[in-house]
């Protein structure tokens, strides 16, 4: 993040004495990005963070991805992937990845177990629903409509909280998710022609302290080559053990509803929606807006082919007016992979013509290496989508 947060108690200076009650010290630990050489926090423990007693393979199950072939576009209805209860981690159901970031679904009813991701960041967007994040850091609430932003090697779980099931679009990178550096100065301040800034952003405001013996966490980690494998590893103490950290590298919280368009007399192109940066992948929001003004404009996109990247786009409310006639739902993902050029469906652009705003709410990952298919996909696949375009234009 490109601004600091203290919370908790901490010593005047870093890496000196910090004593607790009983004359002990505190554990100090320092968490840091790209060889400590970038972000980081320094965090202080009742107990050793080191000390573990166990550590055990974990095998979790699901299939190999396979590519898009025969290459076409794909419609994806995630609310087929409703399932009789789990929690948003180990429920997640993997819809499409490539060696960059792997996007997944989750309905969960039920908390998680302790989980650490330690490939990359994970950037979990809530369609529906609530819950509290507990995290070493502390806690934050998650409402819908907010992305929540994990750094890589965050220890934490996800609490449902509301009535009814949290469900959630989940973007696991191999590297870093920040925001945009057009948006940011030399020194790290969000510019004045940022969609957001650093007042829209919500971190931990207190030290979450939890007791405990032989916790369990999974942790999920590199492998040979690309692969992914996983570890349940067994802690002495309970790892919500810090009174107090301080830094610049901590999870955080951004709404939906807090990104401010950017307008223009004609439309607009896909980097204007831009709202943070991965490690080849960007994460774009297209939020309720007023539309192109110019009195010749036409509101809806134009056919287009971004040439270097897949295209997925996850419809979390509200109305598109592109995709009229295609079956298109809340909930729903089209992919549309790089080979394809792809636009509004038929009688679109003749419908939005005079039309003022658009009250549409979606969440977009642009990938620049071709996305496969993973088991979930494959489940909740509408495979009408691909020939919605040779159909005669929807009134």
């Amino acid at each position: 993040m490109p601004y600091y947060r203290a919370v908790g108690e901490i010593p005047h200076k870093r890496h000196t004495q910090f004593r607790q009650p009983d004359g002990s010290l505190y554990a100090e630990e320092l968490m840091g990005q790209e060889g400590f050489s970038s972000d980081s926090s320094l965090l202080y423990h009742r107990y050793l963070p080191t000390a573990i007693s166990s550590s055990q393979e974990y095998v979790p199950s699901g299939a190999d991805p396979q590519p898009n072939h025969p290459l076409k576009p794909r419609h994806l209805r995630t609310h087929k992937l409703d399932s009789g209860g789990g929690d948003a981690v180990m429920g997640r159901r993997p819809l499409l990845s490539n060696a960059d970031c792997r996007i997944s679904y989750a309905v969960a009813d039920t908390p998680s177990p302790l989980y650490r991701n330690a490939i990359g960041d994970e950037c979990l967007y809530v369609e529906d629903g609530s819950a509290r994040v507990e995290t070493s850091f502390g806690a934050l609430d998650v409402v819908a409509g907010d992305y929540l932003i994990v750094p890589m090697s965050t220890i934490y779980r996800i609490v449902p909280t509301g009535d009814s099931p949290l469900r959630t679009l989940v973007v696991e990178s191999t590297g870093h998710i920040t925001p945009p550096k057009k948006y940011l100065s030399v020194r790290g301040q969000y510019l004045e022609h940022s969609p957001y800034c650093e007042r829209d952003i919500k971190g931990p405001t207190e030290p979450l302290l939890a007791e405990g013996s032989d916790v369990d966490v999974y942790v999920q980690h590199r492998g040979r080559g690309a692969s992914t494998i996983w570890t349940r590893f067994t802690y002495a103490h309970h790892p919500f053990d810090v009174v107090g950290w301080d830094g610049h590298l901590y999870p955080w919280v951004f709404s939906i509803h807090d990104f401010e368009p950017i307008t223009g007399r004609i439309h607009q192109p896909p980097p204007v929606h831009q709202t943070f940066a991965g490690p080849n992948f960007v994460i774009c929001s297209f939020v309720p807006r007023k539309v192109d003004y110019h009195p010749d404009s036409i509101p809806v996109p134009y056919n287009h082919h971004n040439v270097d990247s897949d295209e997925v786009l996850f419809y979390t409310g509200g109305n598109y007016e592109a995709r009229k006639g295609s079956g298109i739902e809340q909930g729903s993902i089209s992919l549309h992979p790089s080979g394809f050029t792809h636009g509004p469906q038929p009688g679109a652009p003749e419908r939005a013509i005079g039309v003022d705003y658009f009250d549409e709410l979606a969440v977009m990952v642009d990938t620049f290496r071709p996305l496969e298919l993973c088991e979930g996909a494959l489940a909740c696949e509408d495979t009408g989508y691909a020939w919605t375009w040779n159909r005669p234009p929807t009134d």
